[in-house]
């Protein structure tokens, strides 16, 4: 539904934004890039706009790349209304952003959990073996999944902060929306 704008304080219900899960792909506008790494942690090919860009050049990258805008800036939604999907996010923090996005789309916050780099969005592959040796030993007395970043070589593996990751994207998944008793 091109051109649909979404507001997060008036947020209709879930689904009425007619994208699968597997189908979103977002970009956030650089007041996001918080929520932003949050989405890759769970597994959304999330863009992440770099800062001081024109309104236009977001909604043509947008338009281009089949992506849903996401915004804090009215003026930018207004821009992109009849252009490109947005969801004007109101509220501050990454905890709203992410109710938010609960509520409005839908989004399951453990889609696919830790499957990209938080850093550039790229898809993540298992590390060769000799990269082990870079993980902290307690952790890799753990176990692995080790998995490597193909484009900026960044190591991920499952340490106690993955661990706290995946509880708060759990919490987010499981919250319910803010009518239900």
């Amino acid at each position: 539904m091109s051109g649909t704008i979404l507001i997060a304080e008036a947020a209709p219900a879930a689904g009425s934004f007619p994208v699968e899960n597997e189908d979103m792909r977002f970009l956030c506008d650089e007041m996001l890039g918080r929520l932003g790494r949050w989405l890759r942690a769970a597994g959304y090919d999330t863009a992440i706009a770099a800062g001081g860009l024109a309104d236009r050049d977001l909604v043509r990258r947008s338009r281009a790349e089949d992506r849903i805008l996401l915004t804090r800036d009215r003026h930018l939604a207004e821009t992109a209304r009849g252009g490109v999907r947005v969801v004007l996010i109101d509220g501050d923090g990454v905890e709203a952003g992410a109710r938010a996005l609960n509520r409005m789309l839908g989004v399951d916050w453990q889609h696919a959990p830790f499957t990209r780099c938080l850093v550039d969005n790229t898809p993540l592959a298992a590390a060769p073996p000799e990269r082990a040796a870079e993980v902290p030993a307690s952790s890799r007395a753990a176990g692995g999944p080790f998995l490597v970043c193909p484009a900026c070589r960044r190591l991920y593996w499952p340490g106690g902060h993955v661990r706290r990751m995946r509880a708060r994207l759990a919490a987010w998944r499981s919250e319910p929306p803010p009518d239900t008793p």
